[in-house]
């Protein structure tokens, strides 16, 4: 047989994980960016690190993959005058 006490803290448990629960499901939850948009880039140099990128349509996505891969080529010692796409899809 259950004791008044073991009752009490069995009902508090109870309680405090069903408001913690209550809690999370509220939480909203943001997107990476670029998850709403459809198409998506990769653009890379010759030398150095390239740029993925994510647009609304397939020109949006070539351009800021492109603008990416300079930037990244540029930091990486690489040759960001070489970039090129070199993959480009909508979903």
């Amino acid at each position: 047989m259950i004791d008044r006490r073991s009752l009490w803290v069995l009902y508090t448990l109870i309680t405090l994980s069903l408001t913690l629960t209550a809690g999370c499901s509220n939480r909203k939850h943001y997107p990476p960016s670029g998850v709403g948009d459809s198409c998506y880039a990769k653009a890379l140099p010759t030398v150095g690190e390239g740029g993925l990128a994510w647009g609304s349509s397939l020109n949006m996505a070539r351009q800021k993959s492109m603008n990416n891969c300079i930037r990244y080529a540029g930091r990486s010692g690489g040759t960001p005058n070489t970039c090129q796409v070199v993959l480009a899809k909508c979903k």
